[in-house]
């Protein structure tokens, strides 16, 4: 197996290997045992990693590392994933490998790969229901706005739905802030919505007077430097 190809065994090797270089072009499969499609996936993303020592190509078996599949939206196998940094690239289902080898040569296939040339693969998803664009982003920008410190997470405060979000809520709580919560499982505009405006992937995010300052890793790193009271407190 290629160094560059790790098979991850938790959420903190997962986000300490993410967060490594946020230039770094990733790969992120997701897979099960089970899964037929997975099969010739595992050889696809095995020869990538040789064929392109400068990727990072994360293993997650999803079942195992629920919370990380949960905080992907992850849903079925295989699915793979292209980030820089924590920016998406593309999402790609299903065992599409000629995709999958395209998206990854266009990114490190030339001497401009290693710049993005946006923050995600896919036009915003129009709402379902009459609302536009517009007015989904006033809507986020409200609940964004609705206290000093807002929490967009899986489920409620007292019953998270993902172990990231549980983790965010007992941060904040041991650092006695207080604030409110959104629940992004009860609205799928704002849910896919949010990852747009703020260009962030993943949930949970943390907002402050009404910017987002970032996900779960980034916070707790602010606790770990001693900048956190400055961001949340001031």
């Amino acid at each position: 197996m290629s160094g560059n190809l790790v098979n991850i065994q938790s959420p903190g090797d997962f986000q300490q290997l993410l967060s490594q270089d946020l230039k770094r072009i990733s790969l992120i499969y997701f897979w099960t045992s089970w899964a037929e499609p997975c099969v010739q996936m595992n050889q696809v993303v095995e020869g990538l990693a040789k064929a392109y020592p400068k990727l990072l190509a994360l293993r997650v078996e999803a079942e195992e590392q629920q919370d990380i599949s949960d905080s992907f939206d992850i849903n079925s196998v295989p699915i793979c994933l292209v980030l820089q940094g924590h920016a998406l690239l593309a999402r790609i289902e299903g065992g599409d490998a000629t995709r999958l080898t395209e998206t990854i040569a266009r990114y490190l296939g030339s001497k401009s790969s290693g710049v993005p040339q946006s923050t995600t693969s896919q036009s915003p998803a129009l709402p379902s229901s009459s609302e536009t664009v517009e007015q989904l982003e006033v809507r986020m920008r409200n609940v964004m706005n609705q206290s000093p410190v807002v929490l967009f997470m899986k489920g409620e405060p007292n019953a998270p739905r993902c172990g990231f979000s549980r983790t965010a809520v007992a941060l904040l709580r041991e650092k006695n802030v207080v604030f409110t919560h959104f629940d992004i499982l009860s609205d799928e505009n704002v849910r896919q919505g949010l990852k747009k405006l703020n260009d962030w992937p993943t949930y949970p995010q943390f907002i402050v007077n009404g910017e987002f300052v970032g996900g779960l890793d980034v916070v707790k790193e602010m606790k770990e430097s001693g900048e956190f009271d400055g961001v949340f407190f001031a």
